[in-house]
């Protein structure tokens, strides 16, 4: 299947390269393993060829060939081929006749793609394994991670809008949408996408990185948070930096975005130098924060299909 990162090139200038620049950081630049910001995993053009978004759920007959993405608590299902892996396909397997009725929410090169959860109890038929899901784009392309992530964030959408926030009825699909009415009172809901700020923070050859307590020993990330009430993304991002490490910072400047479905979030990359500050951490959302030497970084760094990794890869080169 045809990847849109192969043979990918960036026509014009991207904001990584001007604002490394800016910098004066970098005598060359990093390959990147994607060369346009706005091809990074899980955005929209990451999807491969011949996807095409359903404007609301989709009635079909599951009995014909199709597409599956099969979640598991954090887990998705994939299918060994040879050496490798790939999302199942076919028509609905017998294995599945109990679980809940799949969501039909896109095509692929004309076959239906067709997503939903199985319980805790369900245990798959041999050739087949669970990977997490926050690891798994080690054993699936890029394109078809994406495909997956869109998945999973409407799989998400369709749990938690079944009763109305404001009266607590039921709530009804709207037609040629995502969206759904109340049947109280009338309200209508849209899927919910909740911003971040995610900031890389230099000073001098170095860069600010952070661990909180329920990751892996050793690996450390970029600081970020949940935009607030009356907050710009620029403020989020000073603001979690002063929350998180107990630094200031300045010259914010916007890099790149990733939808992240996780469950539904919109992650809005940053770059910013510091500004003043002794690094302090509360100990229970983040439990270390420290400055590592551009060419010395941790070696569990978040994942390649990450902006934070795109972030640390474009800003952490001598």
């Amino acid at each position: 299947m045809h990847s849109p990162f192969s043979g990918a090139s960036c026509k014009l200038p991207g904001a990584v390269a001007a604002i490394k620049r800016e910098l004066g950081a970098n005598k060359s630049e990093p390959q990147l393993p994607y060369p346009e910001t706005v091809n990074l995993p899980f955005n929209r053009i990451s999807m491969p060829e011949g996807f095409l978004l359903h404007p609301a759920p989709q009635e079909e007959n599951y009995n014909t060939e199709g597409i599956w993405i099969i979640l598991k608590g954090g887990n998705i299902l994939l299918q060994e081929e040879g050496d490798n892996f790939r999302l199942p396909t076919g028509t609905l397997p017998d294995w599945l006749l109990d679980e809940v009725k799949p969501l039909t929410f896109a095509s692929l090169n004309g076959q239906p793609v067709r997503a939903l959860s199985i319980s805790d109890d369900t245990e798959p038929p041999s050739g087949f394994i669970l990977e997490p899901f926050n690891v798994f784009q080690d054993k699936l392309v890029p394109d078809l991670l994406s495909l997956a992530g869109v998945g999973k964030q409407l799989l998400n959408w369709q749990k938690t809008s079944r009763f109305c926030s404001i009266c607590n009825g039921s709530l009804l699909e709207l037609p040629e949408t995502w969206g759904k009415k109340c049947n109280g009172c009338g309200a209508e809901h849209y899927p919910h996408i909740h911003p971040c700020a995610i900031v890389v923070i230099r000073r001098d050859n170095q860069l600010l990185m952070i661990h909180k307590p329920e990751w892996p020993a050793g690996r450390y990330s970029l600081v970020a948070g949940f935009l607030d009430l009356g907050e710009s993304l620029e403020e989020c991002a000073i603001r979690e930096a002063m929350e998180e490490t107990g630094v200031k910072i300045k010259n914010v400047r916007y890099v790149a975005s990733q939808a992240w479905p996780f469950p539904s979030q919109l992650m809005v990359g940053f770059v910013a130098d510091y500004a003043s500050g002794e690094v302090k951490v509360d100990g229970k959302e983040v439990d270390d924060a420290r400055w590592f030497t551009i060419g010395s970084l941790p070696s569990r760094l978040p994942s390649q299909r990450s902006i934070a990794r795109f972030l640390i890869d474009s800003f952490g080169s001598v």
